[in-house]
């Protein structure tokens, strides 16, 4: 699979629901359930002053408006804000079986989100491209996670149709995560980590300060249990070469050098055995 597929991250919501009980019944951490203290701060609904409502709680741009009584409930910001971060650089585009690795890391991505919309909770969305990281911002419910897929979807048509091979630093994206994601909220970073770039430590530390900060290492099947053979390749500087990613030395170490020396160079310039 080289192009993302929005049916199909649509229906891994069947997928991340399948071995999940049922919602908690809060969403605050521990075993109890307790009266929670205090109106809140954000608001619920705006409505008509009925009796038995509280005074101190009337709106007064809505009464002097309308010319009745109306009154404003809040409630406590409770639910759980999830950013998802995907690696959309140049060097996750590519795969060598089922789909790219940046393909994969979307799908991992999804179904954390799924899960938690399931939960109550937000969730977001930060991508890394070769230019600029592509955001979307926080919403709850199914309708969240669909607008989530929407720019999952079309940050990695723009991935794909970037003509540049060179990878961003990552410290970028990082630092645009720590700028939009609220204290306390739970960032997750799906890539390889195949060039972080300069500044990832630091940025990486900084974030994870303020944010629940983790990352999903993404892995082709080559890169986990490579066939046994020999295979040219061609690193993003130029360098080419021929590689044995066979488990154990190759039957003879000159050879392979040679060959990689030899594809660099040319042959008038081999190295010879000392």
């Amino acid at each position: 699979m080289i192009a993302l597929d929005a049916d199909h991250l649509l229906s891994l919501r069947a997928l991340a629901r399948a071995d999940t009980n049922a919602g908690p019944v809060t969403q605050l951490p521990g075993g109890h359930v307790i009266r929670a203290r205090g109106r809140g701060l954000e608001t619920a609904e705006i409505r008509a002053f009925a009796h038995g409502d509280d005074p101190r709680h009337l709106d007064r741009n809505t009464t002097a408006r309308t010319g009745h009584p109306h009154t404003r409930s809040f409630h406590a910001e409770r639910d759980r804000t999830t950013l998802l971060m995907a690696d959309f650089r140049p060097s996750m585009l590519w795969g060598t079986r089922r789909c790219l690795r940046s393909v994969a890391a979307a799908e991992a991505l999804c179904v954390v989100g799924w899960r938690a919309v399931a939960a109550g909770g937000r969730v977001s969305f930060l991508a890394a491209l070769a230019g600029e990281p592509v955001a979307q911002p926080a919403r709850s419910r199914d309708r969240g996670m669909v607008a989530v897929i929407g720019a999952m979807v079309r940050a990695h048509d723009r991935a794909l149709g970037t003509s540049t091979h060179q990878d961003t630093p990552l410290a970028r994206t990082l630092e645009t995560a720590n700028r939009i994601a609220p204290r306390g909220a739970e960032v997750l970073l799906a890539t390889a980590l195949d060039s972080p770039g300069k500044g990832f430590d630091a940025a990486a530390l900084a974030l994870g300060q303020r944010a629940d900060f983790s990352v999903i290492r993404i892995a082709d099947a080559f890169e986990t249990a490579p066939p046994r053979g020999r295979f040219r390749f061609r690193t993003t500087s130029g360098f080419s070469g021929v590689a044995a990613p066979e488990s154990g030395a190759p039957a003879d170490p000159l050879d392979l050098v040679a060959s990689v020396y030899h594809a660099a160079h040319g042959p008038e310039d081999q190295p010879r055995n000392a």
